[in-house]
């Protein structure tokens, strides 16, 4: 069986920007547990985790990687994942599967965006967080000012649990053994800083504390220790150099000693019901009682097939368990299990709580899922992770004809793999558009389809998704009455429709009285109006944010038929839109410009010109501005080279969705303009 016990295991999700030196961590720390001969290079393509042929070309992490190792009586389970903001999806879905979220910082680069979007999701799902500051042996390196702006962005709570010393060529511990001086700072202040944090979430302590001065052992500390983790009352940092292996036996002796197991963490709150509105349930992490895993990753591998990435939360996962996957009501076997290292798959007997497994070649799991084995646990899930909308978009096409179902088979694996990948229909326009998190995002994503699917397609720019409301009270009418020789069809709706706040959706209420509209037919009223709110009112774009009430009507007994009630709920509601004051609404995105300074007023004036509304302009490290800005969608196009060309090359920016706001009313005439002419046509 197991080898391991649920408080030996210490499940760890490195995160942090792009080049902070995750993977080249992993490597330095299998290394020196012993699990490796010697570490492998990114420049060499030989590492553990960067192991897909993509991520060997192009020499950074595309996909998050699992990794496990055993170290002084711990089973230690670590995720690398990719820190550019293009994946940063990958990252958000590992965090349900640990409880401690380390997050890497570059001593050279200092925090970057991606640092501090990933601290606030981790505090989000209040996990318990360190901070490891790697390549501190770097040339121009300000570790002391490092540390101040790590408490500054992130809080005075962030301390260090060790200190670099001799230039970057040790470490010296500030907490179980604080002996010797250190590159800056104190290390017995430090010392004593740290023991002040954690004693002040126990009250007895601080008492004993305050009456024998310093003189707590480490096995007093402990349990506080992991309550202050657990409340974000301390993150403690660490300083290492993956490179040199500098500070990663103290790294591996704090995963050990102070970070928490499983039974330690703040548990993920499943829900049990529909949607946020389920009743809380709390997984025990008990081996003896049913089981509950959540799946937080599937991977297509090319050799087994799916393979779904699980966390167990309570219970026992063996070889023949029968595992229920959400809501079925049909199990499936576990004919292999698996532990994942890598790109190897290697098969274990069972899993207990706390334990990160796969199961392969079973079509019906899917990312989020919750597995288990007993009908009490129907209908549970975890409280949904919030992910980046993907914005940037490219219609596409297969480039042979008799391709399409392969490519939409291929595009279904790449959804089931990337939360933040996402395909639309427009029915509208014609197109199937891809979107995803950049243009580097979709680039990588096309460069996959055709290396690993061997399937080419074809892309171009596609149309913005505009959307549609209304902006006053108004009310409708429609008669439906068509006679075609014996039965007829016969309908008739009054409707009345309010405009709802933003991003409300779409609600249909029924008013009607006295059986004018039989109860039978009201569903038909409804899915007539659905279709209305499809097919747009103005510029043929989905409405939204308006609310239809059906209140009278009319019906015949023999002639009154759901086909009558779809048609007359559609045009009752259309021809209340009409009233309404319709207007198309256009994605307002929030910009993150990052830009040498001295392009600064060349790039806000671009964007001013580009209906932009600058919100601010940051300094950076390294010279750098971060300029910041809300602007409509649909003027980024082409944005990627006017950046380029006013930076020399040097910027880059991404985009996150806001909100939606009215077009200008130009606009609106020429995209109303545009859908009636081929109509007219």
């Amino acid at each position: 069986m197991v080898s391991y016990t649920t408080e030996s295991i210490r499940n760890i999700a490195l995160v942090g920007h792009g080049a902070a030196g995750k993977t080249t961590l992993v490597e330095s720390i299998l290394y020196h547990a012993g699990k490796l001969p010697t570490p492998g290079a990114i420049e060499k393509g030989n590492t553990v985790c960067d192991f897909d042929p993509q991520e060997k070309a192009h020499q950074h992490s595309l996909d998050s990687a699992l990794v496990n190792l055993d170290y002084n009586g711990a089973h230690i389970n670590l995720i690398d994942t990719p820190g550019f903001p293009d994946f940063l999806g990958q990252a958000i879905a590992a965090l349900p599967a640990v409880e401690t979220t380390a997050v890497v910082i570059n001593a050279q680069t200092g925090i970057e965006s991606g640092t501090q979007r990933i601290m606030e999701r981790a505090s989000e799902r209040q996990q318990c967080r360190m901070i490891i500051v790697n390549k501190i042996d770097a040339e121009n390196v300000d570790l002391a000012g490092l540390l101040g702006q790590i408490q500054d962005s992130f809080g005075k709570e962030c301390l260090p649990i060790n200190l670099p010393a001799g230039g970057g060529t040790h470490v010296v511990d500030c907490f179980f053994n604080p002996a010797g001086d250190s590159d800056f700072s104190n290390v017995a202040a430090a010392h004593s800083a740290l023991i002040d944090q954690v004693v002040e979430v126990d009250e007895e302590l601080m008492a004993l504390y305050l009456e024998q001065g310093e003189d707590l052992h480490a096995e007093q500390l402990h349990a506080p220790f992991e309550k202050a983790l657990r409340e974000g009352h301390l993150i403690p940092i660490c300083f290492v150099s993956a490179r040199t292996g500098v500070g990663i036996k103290e790294l591996l002796d704090i995963f050990v000693k102070l970070l928490p197991n499983p039974l330690e963490g703040n548990p993920e709150p499943f829900l049990q019901g529909t949607g946020d509105q389920g009743t809380e349930l709390r997984a025990v992490p008990d081996p003896k009682l049913h089981a509950v895993a959540h799946v937080f990753k599937v991977l297509i591998d090319p050799f087994i097939g799916k393979l779904g990435i699980f966390r167990i939360h309570q219970g026992t996962v063996t070889k023949d368990s029968q595992l229920f996957i959400g809501d079925s009501r049909k199990p499936f076997k576990v004919s292999h299990l698996f532990h994942v290292h890598g790109k190897e798959h290697p098969e274990v007997n069972a899993a207990i709580p706390g334990d990160i497994c796969a199961v392969a070649k079973v079509d019906e799991i899917h990312r989020d899922v919750v597995l288990h084995d007993s009908h009490d646990e129907d209908r549970i899930h975890l409280r949904p992770s919030r992910f980046p909308t993907p914005l940037f978009g490219l219609a596409i096409r297969a480039a042979t004809r008799g391709d399409e179902q392969k490519l939409s088979d291929t595009v279904h694996k790449l959804l089931e793999e990337d939360p933040c990948l996402s395909l639309e229909h427009n029915a509208h326009t014609k197109e199937t558009v891809l979107r995803g998190l950049s243009d580097l995002h979709l680039r990588l994503t096309l460069e996959k389809m055709q290396q690993r699917y061997n399937l080419q397609v074809e892309t171009k720019p596609p149309k913005i998704a505009y959307k549609e409301t209304v902006s006053q009270n108004a009310e409708g009418h429609h008669r439906h009455k068509k006679q075609t020789g014996g039965a007829g069809q016969f309908g008739e709706v009054f409707m009345r429709i309010e405009p709802l706040p933003r991003d409300a959706g779409f609600e249909f209420v029924s008013a009607v009285v006295g059986g004018t509209i039989p109860t039978s037919f009201l569903p038909a009223v409804e899915k007539g109006v659905r279709e209305a709110l499809q097919e747009g009112a103005i510029a043929g774009y989905p409405m939204q944010d308006v609310r239809a009430i059906a209140y009278d009507g009319k019906h015949h007994p023999v002639d009154s038929k759901e086909i009558a009630f779809i048609t007359a709920g559609r045009e009752a509601f259309l021809d209340a839109v009409s009233k309404a004051k319709p207007i198309i609404l256009e994605p307002i995105v929030n910009l993150e410009v990052r830009t040498p300074a001295d392009a600064v007023g060349a790039i806000t004036g671009d964007l001013s010109s580009r209906r932009g509304r600058i919100a601010g302009t940051d300094a950076g490290p390294r010279g750098m501005s971060i300029i910041k800005a809300q602007v409509p969608l649909a003027e980024l196009e082409g944005y990627e080279s006017q950046l380029k060309s006013m930076t020399g090359g040097h910027g880059a920016y991404r985009i996150e969705l806001s909100h939606y706001d009215p077009v200008p009313s130009d606009i609106q005439q020429k995209l109303h303009a545009a859908h009636k002419k081929p109509q007219e046509s």
